[in-house]
């Protein structure tokens, strides 16, 4: 018996790899000399960076670094494997969680501590990254993380701007001449899970900025200022950034990554299963397993589970998933390869107690273990 997990963390419970450990204590009870290839993944956002950070033998490294508010805090990404790849998650450093709920602000937050996880990466020989940009604080176009790598604003009177959404209306000059020279020298893969363009009824502002502190009168202010903006960057940069799926990701930072750092976006699971190398390890695999905290209708939509499932069946590999609820709804995902779905819940219990890790974790195993003594009697 071969089974590879995959799975992503059950957020704020158990983590991937604790997950994995867990299912495969509940195998070994069935099958006791089971082959277990265990994979860390996540679909881009919270956990991405120990998906692959362990999932390839990396290290973690921590910095200060400049708060959405230029607060100084401990900002923490990862340097894969390769030694040479940087995993950062924006949100680290400029993530809704870090400014308090009275003070959220749009026109007033920054990237500028994205920009610098980035030049620190830079410094420490980085020159391949992995940017998760779910979870912003932001809609400042991306002009705070370009500032942090060395790139000035300036007004129409050539007065250098300062941070913050309240910015993209005026910029009219962009200077580059300060840009980290070895930024040329980088590739920015950018995990982005969503579509809309930059400005518009769809744009960053119109369907993120409420979330991040703006009243109906800072969303309108804040689009005309990507507008603005984007008009800027085509003018002076010739980069056509408005319509491009993804760049009003984190408040236009998508953008941002399009048009200063030749970013590519794409979907966060397909850039986690590429770097932990998962199709290579399918391989005479008899069953997958995959999960995360709670499956529904979403799960199809990019999410890690169904990443891993559509993978596994070009191999034909029958594909179980566990989730620590499961709606009822959920059903979608077997049309997108996973083949059954099991709740680890056994009985009614308060959430608190369901999250409880010792708790999660033991009814993961028990109910894997069930699962694979079902196999077993039908392998027979």
């Amino acid at each position: 018996m071969k089974v590879l997990i995959a799975i992503d963390s059950f957020k704020g419970s158990l983590s991937s790899n604790e997950l994995a450990d867990r299912i495969e204590d509940g195998i070994k009870k069935v099958y006791k000399d089971a082959d277990i290839i265990k994979v860390p993944v996540a679909d881009g956002g919270e956990g991405t960076i120990e998906a692959l950070v362990d999932g390839t033998g990396g290290r973690y490294v921590e910095i200060i670094a400049a708060s959405p508010i230029l607060l100084p805090i401990k900002a923490r990404y990862g340097i894969l494997g390769d030694q040479k790849t940087a995993v950062i998650e924006m949100a680290t450093a400029s993530g809704l969680p870090l400014v308090p709920s009275d003070q959220r602000n749009p026109m007033e937050t920054t990237t500028y501590g994205t920009g610098e996880m980035i030049k620190d990466a830079i410094t420490k020989g980085c020159r391949e990254f992995l940017v998760g940009i779910g979870g912003s604080a932001t809609n400042d176009g991306g002009i705070g993380m370009m500032k942090a790598l060395g790139v000035k604003f300036y007004d129409e009177n050539n007065i250098e701007l300062g941070h913050g959404g309240k910015q993209l209306s005026k910029v009219k000059k962009i200077d580059l001449s300060g840009l980290l020279p070895e930024v040329k020298e980088c590739k920015f893969l950018i995990a982005c899970d969503v579509d809309n363009p930059f400005y518009g009824l769809n744009g960053a502002a119109h369907v993120y900025g409420r979330q991040k502190g703006a009243d109906d009168e800072m969303v309108l202010e804040l689009d005309k200022g990507l507008k603005a903006f984007s008009q800027t960057i085509k003018k002076l940069l010739d980069r056509d950034i408005a319509d491009v799926p993804g760049a009003g990701a984190a408040g236009g930072l998508g953008g941002g990554f399009l048009a200063f750092l030749d970013g590519e976006l794409k979907p966060g699971i397909d850039i986690v299963l590429e770097e932990v190398k998962l199709k290579e390890k399918l391989e005479g695999v008899d069953f997958v397993i995959t999960g995360e905290g709670r499956m529904d209708f979403q799960s199809v939509m990019g999410k890690a589970p169904v990443g891993v499932a559509k993978l596994a069946k070009k191999y034909d590999i029958p594909v179980i998933a566990i989730a620590g609820g499961v709606a009822d709804d959920a059903g979608e995902v077997h049309n997108h390869g996973i083949d059954s779905v099991f709740s680890i819940m056994n009985y009614p219990m308060t959430l608190e107690e369901a999250m409880n890790p010792e708790r999660a974790g033991s009814l993961v195993e028990k109910n894997i273990e069930e699962i694979f003594r079902l196999i077993k009697v039908i392998n027979k």
